[in-house]
């Protein structure tokens, strides 16, 4: 499903479809409930272009890998490139604000983990990283209080804020900067707080940046 860069007036962002660099553990609530230690330094990971679908569209739950769950973020869409960035030219690179979910098979992750090895088939694969539109940086107040909310089938099931990011933003966009330089249109997803959980075909899902940004969805 064709995948492009827009802000959620509907007008097109003339930027290409790049990679999608995440950071793990970023909230510590997340991390305590999968009992997960909290890192000392960004763990970070990539998802590629493949992995992006529009979130407004039905995205699809992969079968017969084991459980699938939902993890929603904020994003970060950068509009310059950035390489060994520092604070100012990160906050001018940012190009829009959003939301995505970094869908996990869970099960495979779990299984990789155990035996020391990468992640990218849990995190990376083909439709694993729905994104939505994107919100105008001039409309987002304060990036560090922010209030990420996922509803499904009705029940609140995430509702945190990003101030309680282990890895403030700017920093984290940074940070990122030193190991991979950032191109336009490149997407950095923040971490998700707590409440992750398990997506099945038929849920309907409604993500949201509160006040700023809502979309309604459905997993197939």
């Amino acid at each position: 499903m064709h995948y492009q860069h827009r802000f959620q007036d509907g007008s097109d962002l003339q930027l290409p479809l790049g990679k999608v660099v995440c950071v793990g553990r970023n909230y510590a609530d997340h991390a305590a409930e999968l009992n997960n230690p909290i890192p000392s330094e960004p763990m970070l990971f990539i998802k590629p272009a493949s992995s992006v679908v529009p979130m407004e569209q039905p995205f699809s739950v992969p079968q017969g890998m084991g459980s699938v769950h939902f993890e929603t973020e904020m994003a970060i869409l950068i509009g310059e490139r950035l390489q060994h960035a520092d604070l100012s030219a990160a906050s001018a690179a940012i190009a829009g604000v959003g939301l995505g979910l970094d869908l996990t098979l869970r099960d495979v992750q779990d299984g990789l983990k155990k035996k020391g090895h990468p992640w990218e088939k849990s995190k990376a694969f083909d439709g694993s990283c729905p994104l939505s539109a994107f919100v105008k940086p001039e409309l987002v107040p304060d990036l560090q209080d922010q209030q990420i909310r996922l509803t499904v089938n009705g029940e609140l099931r995430q509702d945190g804020n990003s101030a309680l990011m282990l890895n403030k933003i700017l920093p984290l966009i940074c940070y990122m900067s030193a190991f991979f330089t950032l191109e336009p249109g490149d997407v950095v997803l923040t971490g998700t707080p707590a409440g992750v959980g398990p997506v099945l075909p038929g849920d309907q899902l409604k993500v949201e940046l509160v006040d700023l940004l809502t979309v309604e969805t459905a997993a197939k």
